[in-house]
């Protein structure tokens, strides 16, 4: 019994040591952990630490006053903007500008004054339903505290919540469309990372060698494949969303494969640069899965980019998914056009702009 187990433990020390001597291998085991439980800490929180609202109060009495210093007071709460019509509204919560928008009616302090109810109209973006119902809970707790506070019962100030693009506030309306984005570029990416890794693991990487292909040409036979089977699968997941769910689309069905379409190249891209450098299949997987998980945490999926620090506000510009998921959200349920969601073409084209030539880079001095 003790030399069987003593046995195992050879074999255990020596498993050990072929996993650690090298300074990589100890890197990898390690660094992801790290990596990701920062990232998890930092990006994916539901805690509300900023709710960009705009305020529309024709007449701008002492009671909507003070009611206004309880939200600004509060530390969740920016506001960014005082309207001076209802035409304004929409403009702000179509560009993502504000979440909330507070309106008082112009009668609003006649109202209090006379012991009636006064109706305050909170319009919120249903998009982000999850940080728009949470906000609206907040701010439902310091319309409470007002009027508490005022008449010593929990009448007077009477919150009426409206929500854009989600009526009912329905989380399912704020994940499946994103997912259009989100699910199809996990199997992009990874079927574009094997690309190449599975034919250099295979042996037949060679035989291109010995080929009139050119290093763009095998770039364009590599990406072609991978970005059908993205918008196959899109589209899947759309009818899925669409006939199953039955979530109405507001946008446009072409333009929403725009966006598609180059999201699906940027994600090609980003696949193919690490095909082109993993030397095999094994650390395709390993760095497809080591980048997947930032991307998600990232993109918005779960949560808001606003509510991240600002270095990973900034990090998330190199992220397709975040403006992948933007687009389709914006294009399903806002019915947004192009004129409104041109910008978030920019940052995907540039990622596309960079990888692809890389991957191609890369390719010829594999080939070279």
């Amino acid at each position: 019994m003790v030399d069987y187990l003593r046995r195992i433990a050879f074999l255990c020390r020596k498993e050990l040591i072929t996993l650690l001597k090298e300074p990589s291998s100890r890197a990898m085991l390690f660094a992801p952990a790290l990596m990701q439980a920062l990232l998890f800490g930092y990006g994916a929180t539901f805690d509300l630490r900023h709710v960009p609202y705009a305020v529309l109060d024709p007449g701008a009495g002492a009671s909507s006053t003070e009611l206004l210093a309880r939200l600004d007071g509060a530390g969740i709460f920016e506001r960014q903007a005082v309207l001076r019509s209802s035409s304004q509204i929409a403009g702000l919560i179509d560009a993502n500008e504000v979440l909330l928008v507070i309106s008082f009616p112009a009668d609003f302090e006649q109202r209090l004054a006379a012991g009636q109810q006064a109706p305050l109209q909170l319009i919120m973006d249903g998009r982000n339903s999850t940080t728009a119902g949470a906000a609206a809970g907040h701010i439902a707790a310091i319309v409470s505290s007002f009027n508490q506070q005022r008449s010593g019962t929990a009448q007077g100030v009477q919150l009426v919540t409206r929500s854009w693009y989600n009526p009912n506030l329905e989380s399912r309306w704020q994940l499946m469309p994103a997912l259009i984005a989100a699910l199809s570029m996990l199997q992009t990416l990874l079927i574009a990372a094997l690309s190449v890794a599975r034919e250099r693991e295979q042996g037949t990487f060679d035989q291109l060698l010995v080929t009139p292909l050119t290093p763009m040409q095998i770039l364009v036979g590599k990406a072609a494949p991978s970005i059908l089977v993205g918008l196959v699968q899109s589209t899947l997941i759309l009818l899925v969303i669409r006939f199953w769910f039955h979530i109405p689309m507001a946008g446009s069905v072409g333009l929403l494969y725009l966006a598609l379409l180059v999201f699906t190249i940027a994600s090609v891209g980003i696949g193919l640069s690490i095909s082109a450098v993993a030397a095999n299949m094994q650390q395709a997987m390993l760095y497809t899965f080591l980048l997947i998980m930032p991307l998600m945490l990232l993109s918005g999926l779960m949560t808001p980019v606003a509510n991240m620090p600002k270095a990973l506000q900034l990090a998330t510009y190199a992220n397709p998914l975040r403006f992948g998921i933007d687009l389709v959200r914006r294009v399903y349920l806002e019915g947004a056009g192009l004129q409104e969601i041109g910008f978030n073409f920019v940052p995907m084209l540039v990622v596309a702009a960079i990888t692809l030539p890389l991957a191609a880079w890369l390719f010829r001095n594999r080939l070279t």
